[in-house]
């Protein structure tokens, strides 16, 4: 039993020593010194079973010679003519030699035995009888006997997980279902104070839900790490990375840990410049947004700026803020972190040319404000309502309903035309060409087409209509409508109804339009008689003819 718990209490103890002082792990951690002294220490391990530790030389490294026993030993375990028992103590001048059928495994010096505070023969001797034993434990590891039954007890434990596996999936479910998807749910109520809630009941549910799940993922990789140790463990040819497991999963956490405890400082620095840098922010916003919403007024400073004065602010102080930050993240001055930093600024600067062409565009349109969200306005070949605009393109609203984006660099190089933004004081003037003959009295053209405009609702009567003369051609003359309108999303319904009028105002009066040619004079003018105006299929208003509206 206590074999069996002992994998997790020491991986429980793993996280404890992650936060012990330096000291305490410091045999986890590798050697910080890059170049190994040739004096000092290293085991001689088989099969994962570390037996002695050998000393190294001026001119035989530690490690070097330990690597070289080794595999002297295992040479000695491969070969099965040569007893275990045969390996023996030899005298030499200056070293006692372990000998296995004439060959030397390894020899121990008095520079060996001197720490130990033995003689280099003692000391020998303990060498040889742990040779013996491992060269002994060598050969029964890999007897056939062995390896089935190590096989035979590998899938006993695979067969034991998958149920364990099985009965966990299955009892943290009933867990869940019980205790936070039942009627335990329904008894599960907010925390609050008098009436304000502190913690609604969906995140105590949550939280719940949460820590049942971590729960079962902790015990589900206690399970594996214990099956993956007795696995490891079963067949010499892996027992060292069994022995090496808990190290493996250690390293990390410790190297995090006095990571974390190292930059303690830098990290307390940072919380407090992200600390300052959101109230500053704060107050940035509240600032932008009354001016914004009209309660702050600055002469010259239009109410539209603010918002996008306000990401200009707020990028430049985060600008600020990462440059004085950037010394304190941990890793900054690696070579790793600066070359990713410049992989990172090449690939924006390479690939971010039309983005910041049209964010600078939109920024530049705002302060220019050559129109704003609900104006209709005419860019290039586009007419519509702006519905929104954003930092790199604008969104219109077509006449037929369709959404079309336009990239801000776009409305930089063209023209603007903005029916709504002087129609809210000296209102749009709409205005419509006709071509009537030589032959009619211009004073009687000037009267149809006020007529037409009294009669065209979304036409204003003050300021009054006016009527130009724009040209006097081979045939007719041109006369432009001039009217005022306060609605310029209407215009076009605007348009539709005074051409109707202007249409039925000179069929009424006998007035032949010449427009769009002019090749000779009819015998009869080419007009509409009243009688034929509502001609089947249409329709008279009211069924009461055209009277009514004349």
């Amino acid at each position: 039993m206590m074999r069996a718990f002992h994998p997790v209490v020491v991986l429980i103890a793993a996280f404890l020593l992650a936060f012990t002082p330096p000291s305490a792990s410091a045999s986890l951690l590798p050697d910080p010194d890059p170049v190994q002294s040739p004096f000092r220490t290293a085991p001689v391990t088989i099969d994962g079973t570390v037996l002695f530790a050998v000393r190294g030389l001026q001119a035989f490294p530690a490690q070097e010679r330990a690597s070289r026993i080794e595999k002297l030993i295992e040479k000695t375990a491969r070969d099965r003519a040569v007893r275990a028992d045969a390996i023996a103590v030899v005298e030499s001048e200056i070293s006692t030699d372990l000998v296995a059928e004439g060959e030397t495994i390894m020899p121990v010096f008095d520079s060996d035995a001197r720490p130990e505070g033995v003689r280099r023969q003692v000391l020998a001797q303990v060498y040889a009888g742990k040779v013996r034993e491992a060269v002994a434990r060598y050969r029964r590891d890999r007897s056939p006997a062995e390896i089935w039954r190590a096989v035979l007890w590998s899938a006993v434990a695979t067969a034991g997980l998958l149920a364990g596996l099985f009965l966990l999936r299955s009892f943290f479910r009933r867990v869940q279902e019980r205790l936070i998807e039942a009627k335990a749910a329904a008894k599960i109520g907010p925390i609050r104070i008098q009436s304000f809630v502190i913690v609604r009941a969906e995140q105590i549910r949550g939280f719940l839900a949460g820590s049942v799940r971590t729960v079962r993922r902790l015990v589900v990789l206690v399970l594996c790490y214990v099956y993956a140790h007795f696995v490891l463990s079963s067949f010499p040819w892996t027992r060292f990375l069994s022995n090496n497991l808990l190290d493996v999963l250690l390293l990390p956490l410790v190297t995090m840990a006095r990571g974390f405890l190292k930059h303690i400082p830098d990290l307390v620095f940072l919380a407090v410049l992200a600390f300052v840098t959101d109230y500053l922010l704060r107050l940035m916003r509240l600032l932008f947004e009354g001016v914004e919403n009209g309660t702050i007024a600055y002469p010259g400073f239009y109410p539209e700026w603010a918002n996008q004065t306000y990401k200009i602010a707020r990028f430049l102080v985060l600008a600020f803020m990462a440059v004085v930050a950037f010394p304190y993240i941990p890793g900054s001055d690696s070579p790793a972190f600066k070359g990713v930093s410049i992989f990172l600024g090449v690939l924006i600067s390479l690939g971010s040319s039309s983005v910041i062409g049209n964010t600078l565009a939109g920024l530049t349109m705002t302060y220019r404000r050559a129109f704003r969200v609900g104006d209709r306005v005419k860019i290039g070949d586009f007419l519509g309502d702006v519905t929104e605009m954003r930092l790199l393109v604008t969104h219109l609203r077509s006449l037929k309903n369709e959404e079309i984006v336009v990239s801000n660099s776009v409305i930089c190089n063209s023209q603007v035309v903005n029916f709504s933004s002087l129609s809210r004081e000296h209102r749009l003037i709409l205005h419509t060409s006709v071509t009537i003959g030589y032959n009619t009295p211009w004073r009687q053209v000037h009267e149809l087409l006020l007529q037409a405009a009294a009669r065209t609702q979304g036409l204003l009567a003050t300021p009054a209509p006016f009527i130009l003369q724009t040209s006097l051609d081979d045939f007719y003359v041109s006369y432009e409508l001039n009217a005022y309108t306060d609605s310029p999303q209407a215009m076009v319904q605007v348009y539709s109804g005074l051409h109707q009028n202007i249409q039925d105002a000179f069929n009424e009066y006998g007035v032949q339009i010449m427009s769009p040619h002019y090749l000779l004079d009819p015998k009869a003018p080419a007009v509409v008689p009243r009688e034929r105006w509502y001609a089947p299929p249409a329709r008279a208003p009211g069924g009461g003819g055209l009277s009514e509206r004349s």
